[in-house]
C-alpha cells in the first residue's frame, strides 16, 4: 500500500517499493551492506573452525551464521555473503570445516551441505523480508533453511557414498539435529540485538 505525507506543495505519495529501491541504490547504503555481508562471510568462515568431527560430516557453527546472514541481511545480501564465503573456499582459502579449502571440498561428502547454504540463506532472507519481525516467523525461516541444507547435504552424501537412505540420515542428519535446535534458539536473541543496527539499511 502507498503511504503519503503532507508538504507545502500538497500531498506527496511515497511508494514503499520505490523507497526501498532508492535506498538500496544509495552509495552509502551499498557500502554499509557490503561491509555487513563481508563481515557475515568472515563469521561463517570462523564458524567452520569450531568443528566437532562426527563421521564424514562435522558439527560446526557455520549454519548459525548462515541463519544470521539471512535474517539480518535479507535474501539479496544474504546470498552475496554466503556466495563470497563459498567462492573464497573454492579458490583454496582455508575457510571450510577443519580449516580446509579448495574446490574438492565442494564435491566431497560435505559439498551438498555447503552448496545448500545458498538456497537456504535466500529462503531465510525472503521470509525475513516479508515477516513482521516476529520470533515465530524467524524460527520458521530458520527451520526452512535447515531443511534445505539437509535436503542438499543428505542427497549429495548418499549419492557420493552409495549408502542407504536410512544410514545416510543416521550419519548425515540425525546426530546434528539437537545442535541445530540450539543454534536456532541462540540466533533469535542475537538477531534481536543486531537488527536495530543493520535492518534499517535494507528495509
Amino acid at each position: 500500500m502507498d503511504r503519503f505525507k503532507k508538504s507545502s506543495m500538497g500531498i506527496v505519495f511515497i511508494n514503499k517499493k520505490q523507497k526501498k529501491s532508492a535506498q538500496l541504490h544509495e552509495p552509502n547504503i551499498q557500502l554499509r551492506m557490503t561491509v555487513y555481508a563481508s563481515l557475515l562471510a568472515a563469521l561463517i568462515a570462523a564458524g567452520a573452525y569450531v568443528a566437532i568431527p562426527i563421521g564424514p560430516v562435522p558439527v560446526v557453527l557455520q549454519n548459525l551464521f548462515v541463519f544470521l546472514a539471512g535474517l539480518l541481511l535479507g535474501s539479496r545480501w544474504g546470498v552475496a555473503s554466503v556466495g563470497v564465503y563459498l567462492f573464497a573456499g573454492a579458490l583454496g582459502l582455508p575457510v571450510f570445516a577443519g580449516g580446509i579449502g579448495g574446490i574438492g571440498r565442494l564435491v566431497g561428502p560435505t559439498g551438498g551441505y555447503l552448496v545448500g547454504f545458498l538456497p537456504a540463506v535466500f529462503v531465510i532472507g525472503l521470509i525475513a523480508e516479508r515477516a513482521e519481525n516476529g520470533v515465530f516467523i524467524e524460527v520458521i525461516a530458520m527451520v526452512c533453511g535447515t531443511v534445505i541444507i539437509y535436503l542438499f547435504g543428505v542427497t549429495w552424501l548418499k549419492l557420493l557414498t552409495n549408502m542407504t537412505l536410512s544410514k545416510t540420515l543416521v550419519i548425515g542428519m540425525y546426530p546434528f539435529l539437537l545442535g541445530d535446535i540450539i543454534k536456532i534458539a541462540a540466533a533469535v536473541p542475537i538477531v534481536r540485538a543486531l537488527r536495530p543496527v543493520i535492518r534499517p539499511h535494507f528495509s
